[in-house]
């Protein structure tokens, strides 16, 4: 088994059970569209966005305990990635979070792309889904809901660190606003 298929594994266990659009079928998601960039960016090293990829949420804030990456780093020392890489795929992981990174461009190609992956999951019919699901596991109301995407969702788009990223992000960008007029329609007169 690669190193690449024990992550694949190890994400699908570590989040088994998440309900909140932080689930392993999103990992699988951002890894994805990761490998699509990075097939458009040849200066970039392919095994560390993948890696990366697959990390992106292991030690997320807003899911884990942890410190210093320590379900990253202990799965990719158990996997004889060398402590070089796993600085790599570290620096690649800490450079994706949103609210972290707020303003920040990451300094690696690696981590550029992604974070744009991830961002990508973040908008359009996966992120509408993404961000109903979170809110709902955490007793936001739809308004409240919808205020991320201002917030948030509608900047993404703009923000985009490769060309292939920002190509992606229109469609799903004009998605988020579509629906988004729709809503308004839908919800015009405001609460009874």
């Amino acid at each position: 088994m690669t190193t690449v298929e024990a992550a694949i594994a190890y994400v699908q266990r570590l989040f088994h059970d998440d309900s909140g659009g932080h689930d392993a079928a999103h990992t699988l998601r951002v890894y994805r569209n990761a490998l699509e960039i990075a097939s458009l960016e040849p200066g970039c090293d392919r095994e560390i966005v993948a890696l990366a990829a697959l990390m992106h949420d292991a030690d997320d804030h807003k899911l884990f305990d942890t410190k210093d990456n320590a379900n990253a780093r202990s799965f990719l020392m158990e996997n004889g990635v060398p402590p070089d890489r796993i600085e790599r795929v570290v620096t690649a992981v800490n450079a994706v979070s949103f609210s972290r990174n707020r303003g920040k461009r990451p300094e690696t190609i690696e981590g550029k792309i992604v974070q744009d992956a991830d961002r990508l999951d973040a908008i359009g019919a996966v992120g509408i889904a993404r961000t109903f699901a979170y809110g709902g596991e955490h007793g936001r109301s739809l308004d409240a809901s919808i205020r991320h995407f201002h917030e948030k969702l509608l900047l993404l788009k703009d923000e985009m660190n490769t060309r292939a990223g920002r190509e992606m992000a229109q469609a799903r960008h004009q998605y988020l606003a579509d629906f988004l007029a729709e809503y308004e329609k839908e919800t015009a007169g405001g609460e009874w």
